[in-house]
């Protein structure tokens, strides 16, 4: 490992450094942008999972050396230190370990006479930390958000999401074509939904059946909204917000003729890069979903959301959110909703998802669309996949997934989806 992994800890160090800076960035952000660009491959993976094993496991490094430090550090020793301890927490070397965050400290212009603070606080977590890691609660979630989930869902089901999004998440594959031969290929589990899971992937591009476009990586819930819309061969289906595409090659396979619609050129790079390695096809347009004209059979509308479904996965975004643009957001995904209406055709139906736990972006906004709509109702009739309790169907005729659901094999993450049919 390079420098004994002191550059791969150096860049978790920086990550973390931006994701709680009092003007937070997003990891996604950091990385479009370049962040991790110069280490190898091999170091770059390691930077990214340091910072998201010590986001997931903040509070519980806090807690363990608090007991340590007479008052707060400056933010970067502060996050050696936690990427230092959740690393000799979760069975790193001591010695190792120890060193390299020395190390990396003394090396720091402005903070290398902290080196010895560094080195006395990880030594001492060293010797106890391992067994008191172990012995503590599974880390909240920040209060901001913590509060309005457990309004919407109450305090154990809160728990359970908690323990869920500590685990973090395995990687799930949506096959092109086969998902028993595909199973078989990467030794991975079929779940009853359709997806493949696999809990230790090494790199993805390496896996059989990349390079030939066999298959994506897409979340188990986020493969369902465009199993419950059922595309059929031949019909015209819009896909709204498209990137980075998963959905958009989930519909090209099943033989619809797909228009994909993303306002983010960046993002529809993606896109028509994931097309081409699955030999898959879709017109793309790259304009902002409200400006689409047309008449369509059959709309998937995944619109902007606070993404908290996510999180299991994306340990930043509690941290480098406060929940401040959600309302922007909730009305979006309203005006989106009423647009996608007006390009569907009497008797067509229009799949609205967010990967949001908020009822705001989920049941309260289809709760509302049906006010609004007098041709509009919702279906529950392609709800009940093999793998989805039927007690998770809503009052208003939507289904509400949860990380904490299937937590035997792993969870999901969260997401709404509603099918909502037009009067014909």
């Amino acid at each position: 490992m390079s420098n004994t992994g002191v550059q791969a800890r150096r860049s978790a160090v920086y990550l973390l450094d931006q994701i709680l800076d009092e003007d937070p960035r997003l990891m996604s952000e950091l990385l479009a942008g370049g962040a991790l660009d110069k280490l190898s491959p091999d170091d770059r993976a390691r930077a990214q999972r340091l910072a998201t094993e010590t986001l997931r496991g903040l509070e519980r490094a806090d807690r363990l050396l608090q007991k340590h430090l007479k008052k707060q550090p400056p933010l970067t020793i502060q996050n050696v230190l936690r990427v230092g301890t959740v690393e000799l927490c979760n069975g790193g070397a001591a010695h190792g370990v120890v060193n390299a965050m020395v190390n990396l400290v003394a090396q720091h212009n402005k903070l290398s006479h902290l080196k010895g603070l560094t080195n006395a606080v990880l030594r001492k977590i060293a010797a106890e930390g391992p067994t008191a890691w172990d012995a503590l609660r599974a880390p909240r979630l920040p209060k901001w958000l913590r509060g309005p989930l457990i309004d919407a869902w109450g305090a154990d089901a809160m728990g359970a999401m908690e323990i869920a999004h500590f685990k973090g998440a395995p990687l799930d594959l949506t096959a092109k074509s086969d998902p028993q031969a595909l199973a078989k290929a990467v030794e991975g589990t079929l779940l009853p939904t359709g997806s493949v899971r696999i809990t230790n992937p090494g790199q993805v591009s390496a896996m059989p059946g990349f390079a030939e476009g066999d298959w994506w990586v897409q979340d188990a819930a986020a493969a369902i909204p465009v199993q419950i819309l059922a595309p059929q061969k031949g019909e015209a289906v819009l896909d709204l917000c498209a990137a980075p595409g998963g959905k958009t090659m989930q519909l090209a396979a099943a033989g619809a003729d797909v228009t994909a619609v993303d306002d983010s050129a960046a993002r529809m790079v993606r896109v028509k890069e994931n097309l081409a390695r699955t030999k898959l096809e879709a017109k793309l347009l790259t304009i902002d979903a409200r400006g689409v004209k047309g008449e369509f059979d059959a709309i998937l509308l995944d619109a902007p959301c606070s993404a908290t479904g996510t999180m299991r996965r994306h340990a930043d975004l509690p941290y480098a959110k406060d929940g401040s643009e959600f309302g922007d957001l909730i009305e979006l995904q309203g005006e989106l909703i009423d647009h996608a209406w007006s390009l569907l055709k009497p008797g067509g139906r229009l799949v609205f998802c967010t990967c949001s736990l908020l009822p705001d972006e989920g049941e309260v906004q289809v709760d509302e669309a049906l006010e609004r709509h007098d041709d509009m109702s919702t279906e529950t009739t392609n709800l009940t996949l093999d793998g989805i309790d039927p007690a998770w169907i809503t009052s208003e005729g939507g289904l509400r997934l949860r990380p904490d659901y299937w937590p035997d094999s792993g969870g999901m993450d969260g997401f709404y989806i509603a099918c909502l049919r037009k009067a014909a």
